[in-house]
């Protein structure tokens, strides 16, 4: 099943809990939250998926992604499983190895070369999967993290996932071996792009001895649903983002999309979930897909 959602981004100024009490009684199935916790204009984005757990009730929330190099994974862990036993298994864990390396330099945080990050996302998927296993005296010595004599716990209250918010061929083929989902954005994994990345996650899934359609490929889409013509890639009326979406869903294994819209938030989210997403749903099933997966988180 095809999941749809809502890519928040978290202005102060903006009303952030309505837009996502709107998603949740709309009945979309997730929200992502961008986390750059050097914008000044940004609220933290772990509290905001706090606020925002405890003001639904039925949509899974998730940084989209987690900026690695500001935050600890071990720590990270541990908050992730706290959200989620808080919210009723309605958590998911999005991860990246970080950007804008003057602005994380700025706050503190390491500047790493590509190698280095990678090194660090690699190493983190392993702290935190340690942290969530609820063991004791975990132990693991990275170049980047480690634990010594850790104890772990609580465990999450559901099976939670690790998706990756990556792009490069080496981070590709890392979430491939190690990772439960993807998380690329249209603005840089435009659709022409899509199908050489896929493939390059699912040559090193297959390597690992793991199956590829059990990495979840959910993609963030930037656009405008109009009442006018097409002004290209998802920018026109709702027969063009469903004709656009359910292609993507069955050419290319996309197993759900969250809306990151330009103008009027309430518009948007209203028109994508009552307009365009009921109608994608109909014609994916009518056609079949290209990939199958499991329940997000």
């Amino acid at each position: 099943m095809t999941d749809f959602g809502y890519f928040l981004v978290p202005n102060s100024s903006d009303p952030l809990v309505g837009y996502a009490q709107l998603a949740d009684r709309l009945g979309l199935d997730l929200i992502g939250i961008q986390d750059h916790p050097y914008q000044r204009a940004y609220v933290d984005t772990w509290t905001l998926l706090s606020v925002i757990a405890a003001s639904t009730g039925r949509v899974t929330v998730f940084p989209d992604v987690a900026s690695l190099p500001l935050r600890n994974p071990a720590v990270l862990a541990k908050a992730a499983a706290s959200l989620d036993l808080l919210s009723g298994g309605r958590v998911a864990l999005g991860l990246g190895a970080g950007a804008f390396w003057d602005a994380i330099d700025a706050y503190g945080g390491p500047r790493r070369t590509p190698k280095e990050a990678l090194g660090s996302l690699d190493e983190a998927i392993t702290v935190i999967r340690a942290i969530w296993s609820g063991g004791r005296d975990l132990r693991f010595e990275g170049e980047h993290f480690h634990l010594r004599g850790a104890q772990a716990g609580p465990r999450p209250a559901h099976d939670m996932g690790i998706w990756l918010g990556v792009g490069g061929p080496l981070a590709l083929e890392l979430l491939g071996r190690r990772a439960d989902g993807w998380l690329p954005s249209s603005t840089w994994a435009t659709p022409g792009k899509l199908a050489v990345m896929n493939t390059r996650i699912d040559e090193a899934a297959l390597e690992a001895g793991r199956r590829p359609s059990d990495i979840r490929r959910l993609y963030n889409v930037n656009g405008v649903i109009s009442t006018g013509a097409s002004q290209g890639f998802l920018n026109g009326p709702v027969d063009q983002w469903v004709e656009e979406l359910t292609d993507l869903t069955v050419g290319y294994g996309v197993d759900g999309f969250l809306l990151w819209a330009e103008g009027d938030q309430v518009e948007q989210i209203t028109r994508f979930a009552e307009e365009v997403v009921p109608e994608v749903r109909i014609q994916v099933e009518l056609e079949g897909r290209g990939g199958a997966g499991k329940s997000p988180g």
